[in-house]
């Protein structure tokens, strides 16, 4: 199927989701890795379980990006040995500190915080947060959150989130 005009982020919980697009990607991603497929102008692309007989679950974040058209293009990277206990950055609008490039002014954060650990992020003034638990819970910034949920702020300082039961978290730093 086809799509234009998107910056589109998966992040694999289980298993493996392999891609293939018009351009001439392709690979498999399974968890800890992040993929990031810029529209652009146009790219057709397919998705599917790279392992039918097992499970796969996986988030699918869309983005609207600064300009619209320009090139489609594919990046991913392994993030798996980086998250546990700190914030990575896994995908910005320059590339920084290895992070997938994204053609939108957010940036986005993943990690792993171990059970009882808490760890803190210095945001921007004057920015938005949105906070998804991909898995397990997390008390953040006082609020205990489970698989599912979600947290909103806009102009919010920091961000400290404690690890309990397995949590894995995506925060999005929006414009």
């Amino acid at each position: 199927h086809g799509h234009q005009d998107m910056e589109i982020l998966t992040w694999p919980l289980e298993g493996a989701i392999e891609h293939k697009d018009s351009t001439g990607a392709g690979s498999v991603i399974t968890p800890g890795m992040m993929q990031a497929m810029s529209a652009g102008s146009g790219v057709t692309h397919s998705e599917f379980n790279h392992h039918a007989d097992s499970t796969l679950k996986f988030l699918q974040v869309w983005i609207l990006p600064k300009a619209l058209g320009g090139a489609p293009g594919y990046q991913e990277h392994d993030y798996s040995a980086d998250l546990d206990d700190r914030w990575v950055l896994v995908a910005s609008p320059d590339g920084a500190g290895g992070s997938l490039s994204i053609k939108a002014d957010d940036r986005v954060y993943a990690a792993r915080p171990s059970d009882g650990t808490t760890i803190r992020l210095e945001l921007q003034s004057g920015r938005g947060l949105w906070l998804h638990v991909a898995k397990g819970r997390a008390v953040v910034n006082g609020h205990a959150v489970a698989t599912g949920d979600a947290l909103y702020a806009e102009s919010i300082d920091a961000i400290e989130a404690t690890g309990v039961d397995g949590a894995e978290l995506l925060l999005f730093d929006l414009a």
